[in-house]
């Protein structure tokens, strides 16, 4: 889990317009304290892009900007505390700790996992109402896993009121970003609901992605 997720977030660049500094500028920019530059170096480290992995000092640099409030640093390494690599225990908690930082400044991949960790009382009291409030944080920003979940949970009546409509929706909303298993998900509901609640979830679908262009969060 962790290698996947820690490949899915780039590289950022020190400044909106400046480049990504070359190995020695990035180091000296992160001995001074600069979060982002901390970051780049510990994402370099973890997947061995340009330097020898080492998750010991990936885990070294995340901490650092993570104390300063970066959010996607937060992110990685509640996902090594999850994990139990780079030198920390395997520690839920810790991990549900660096997630919530994260997840409060809006980050929806730290959104999910905090979600998920409710759904499954790991690290946390299992708790729907508050899984689903995660996921649906996740899943206005255009999260497809999330919201994959949120339909579910829609579904089955799970932290929220079964709604086979809006399980319906956030399944299509998944499913047009290439979830298979949403795709799937969504035939089987349809075959148990009226024409008119599939048309008025279809409806639902189009004026989400309405107000939620993509690239618009």
């Amino acid at each position: 889990m962790k290698k996947t997720l820690l490949l899915a977030l780039a590289l950022i660049a020190v400044g909106c317009s400046e480049p990504i500094p070359d190995l020695q500028e990035m180091r000296a920019l992160a001995e001074q304290g600069d979060a982002i530059a901390q970051y780049n170096l510990g994402f370099m480290y973890a997947n061995g892009e340009g330097v020898s992995e080492d998750d010991a000092e990936a885990v070294r640099l995340y901490r650092l900007a993570a104390e300063q409030g970066l959010a996607v640093a937060q992110y990685n390494l509640g996902l090594y505390y999850l994990s139990g690599e780079g030198g920390v225990p395997e520690d839920d908690v810790e991990a549900v700790r660096w997630y919530r930082l994260a997840a409060e400044q809006g980050m929806a991949e730290a959104q999910f996992n905090l979600g998920v960790m409710y759904a499954g009382g790991e690290g946390v009291p299992e708790d729907d109402v508050e899984a689903f409030g995660q996921f649906q944080l996740a899943a206005e920003q255009g999260h497809m896993p999330a919201q994959s979940r949120l339909g579910f949970m829609y579904e089955v009546g799970s932290g929220i009121t079964e709604d086979d409509v809006l399980a319906y929706m956030w399944y299509n909303l998944a499913a047009a970003q290439g979830q298979q298993l949403a795709a799937s998900l969504k035939d089987n509901i349809e075959e148990r609901m009226t024409r008119e609640r599939i048309a008025e979830a279809q409806r639902l679908s189009r004026e989400w992605l309405e107000t939620h262009p993509p690239g618009g969060n």
